[in-house]
Parts: C-alpha cells; structure tokens; sequence
C-alpha cells in the first residue's frame, strides 16, 4: 500500500513545502493538496518547490476541476513539473466544489469531466488530442508520464470512473462504502472493455494519532476531525438531490445529511467547523481514520484487503508532525511487512 499527505495550502507556502518534505522523510510516496485557489493559495505553484526539495514524493491536486482550469493549462504545466524534476506528477480531479462555489459556480457536467480527462491525460503524456476542432501536441513535450485520477462518489460518477480513469480517489474511509464503491468502479471498468486492476484505488481521510481509550482524548479527535463529515456531506447532498436518499447509494452514506443546514465554504476543510454539529460521533469514526498506531493499522489492513492501493491521509489538525511521525516509524513499515508476509 501507498500512502499520501494531503495538505492545504495555507499560508506561509514554506509551511506547505515543509510538510510535504517531512512526508517524503518519513516514507509517504505522495503529497496532495487542496486545489481552491480563492480559499487558499494557488498549488501550482507551490508544487516546483516541493519538487525541487525533495528526492521522490510524488505531487497534484486533491483534486482539480474542469472548469476553473484550461484543461490545456493544466496538462502544460504538469509536463513541464515532469520535465523540470522527472515524472513524479498525478491530477486528481472532479466536477468542482469548493473551486467553483465560492465564486457562484456549479460543477461541471460529467460529459465535460470525461472530456478534460482524456485531454489532459494525452497532452500530460506528450501525445496528441483532438481538442475544440484541433489536434493539439506540445512539441516541447517528450516522455511525460501523467495519470489522472477521478474523484467520484455517485453512480454515474462512479461509472465514468471505471470507465476512463487511471485511478479511483474515494475521499471517506469507511470500509463498507469502499467496498461497494470498488466494487461499481471495478464493474464499469470491466463492462468497458478495461482490466480493473490497472486502476488505483485511493482512500482518503483524515488521519489522527491519538489514545482511542481515552474518551477525551478520542472526542478531541473526533471534534479536530469533525469538518470532514461536512465535506463530505455537501458531496452527498447533491446525490441525494439527484437519486433520492435510497435505492442507488448506500443509506450509510446518505441518512446523516438529514440535518445538515447549508454549507459554509469559508469554514472548508477547517478543523473546529462552526456548523458540523450534525455529523454524529459515528460518522467521524467510520469515515476517519482515528486513535493509535493499531487502530489505525487494522484499519488499513481492512482497506488493503478489499483493493485500496494507497490511503491518502488529511493533515487539517492539531496534530500534523506526530501523526506523521508514528506513521513513518510505525504504520507504514507494518503495512510494507504485511505485504512481504503475504507475498
């Protein structure tokens, strides 16, 4: 399994830079960060330093979207970080959120989503793509390498997943909706003709190390942690508009919305959210990634065994460098001896 820090970029960039450096020292093969670039400062570029810092932890967005971005942009400038640095480039991407939001937006259709994939992955891989009745090809391009990776959680999301993304990004970490999750990705990928197990699939979520047997301790993490339920529930909200709250996606992910009161996106991905109160304790505890370094493990180990390939862990807490710490020097090298013991 690999693992990824993601990171929000908020001021001073040295900050972002040093948490990502501090990833690689500790064995995270990844560091992602939040793409909004009214809410935080703008990623892009942020990423040549990272790169130019650190050896070979891989970078990109958790995730983009096709609408605040020229897809052609967006493919040129992940070329050009893989020919400054080498290939250790990924764009994680979806529809819009909290990008297009702020700024009254709505995200974009998954036609368009499936379109800026395909361009975006050509072009990042220095190969040619007909695009607005063009053929477009950087001539300055050679060897790149770029996946792209979907962000999805509805059906038809999900289908587009399997259908043409090279990796699966599933932003909660509750093992019963990841199954089925994989699962429909896995089955689209299949009935197109594809073989499902070149797709990665990613989990992500918060990740907090802390005494789970300590009930004030746990609630503090709980409340730190709290804001992804929120999130994630402005993602289920218009799900749930679209399919109603049974049938095509699981109840567990769709009957704690019941009392959600709108969405604030000042409050965005902040630990100590104003208005989460109506994420229950139950949701933070299936959806994150709580307590010590063993339940953090059996955990994974869980999400190992039904296909996820890599656990992408959100840093927005109060404690960034110790769950980083415990995770270089524990977890990570209990699940690489997890796998050795396997193969």
């Amino acid at each position: 399994m690999d693992f990824g820090a993601v990171i929000q970029t908020n001021p001073p960039a040295s900050r972002t830079v040093h948490l990502a450096k501090l990833a690689e020292q500790y064995g995270f093969d990844y560091a992602w960060t939040f793409d909004s670039h009214i809410l935080w400062q703008e990623p892009y570029v942020i990423y040549s330093q990272i790169l130019a810092e650190t050896r070979k932890i891989k970078v990109g967005p958790f995730v983009t979207n096709p609408a605040t971005r020229d897809w052609t942009v967006t493919a040129s400038t992940f070329a050009t970080l893989n020919e400054m640095y080498g290939n250790r480039t990924v764009v994680g991407i979806g529809r819009g959120d909290s990008a297009v939001r702020v700024t009254n937006g709505k995200p974009t259709t998954l036609k368009e989503l499936r379109e800026s994939v395909h361009v975006i992955r050509e072009l990042g891989n220095s190969r040619a793509v007909e695009h607005n009745g063009s053929t477009l090809q950087f001539p300055w391009s050679k060897g790149s390498e770029l996946e792209v990776w979907v962000a999805a959680y509805g059906p038809l999301a999900l289908k587009l997943t399997g259908e043409v993304a090279d990796g699966f990004i599933l932003q909660l970490a509750d093992v019963d909706i990841a199954k089925w999750m994989i699962t429909t990705v896995r089955d689209a990928a299949e009935a197109a003709g594809r073989d499902p197990d070149a797709i990665t699939f990613c989990v992500a979520s918060p990740f907090y190390i802390g005494d789970s047997s300590d009930p004030a301790t746990m609630q503090h993490m709980r409340d730190q942690c709290r804001w992804f339920g929120g999130m994630v529930g402005n993602h289920v909200a218009d799900i749930v508009e679209k399919y109603g709250s049974s049938g095509a996606v699981p109840k567990a992910l769709t009957d704690y919305i019941e009392g959600r009161k709108g969405y604030d996106y000042n409050s965005h991905g902040k630990a100590g959210n104003d208005h989460v109160d109506f994420v229950p304790d139950e949701i933070v505890d299936r959806f994150c990634m709580l307590g010590t370094a063993d339940d953090h493990i059996a955990k994974l180990e869980e999400l190992k065994s039904i296909g996820v390939d890599q656990f992408a862990g959100y840093l927005m807490h109060d404690n960034k460098e110790e769950t980083l710490r415990v995770y270089g020097e524990t977890v990570i090298p209990a699940l690489q001896e997890t796998v050795k013991a396997k193969s």
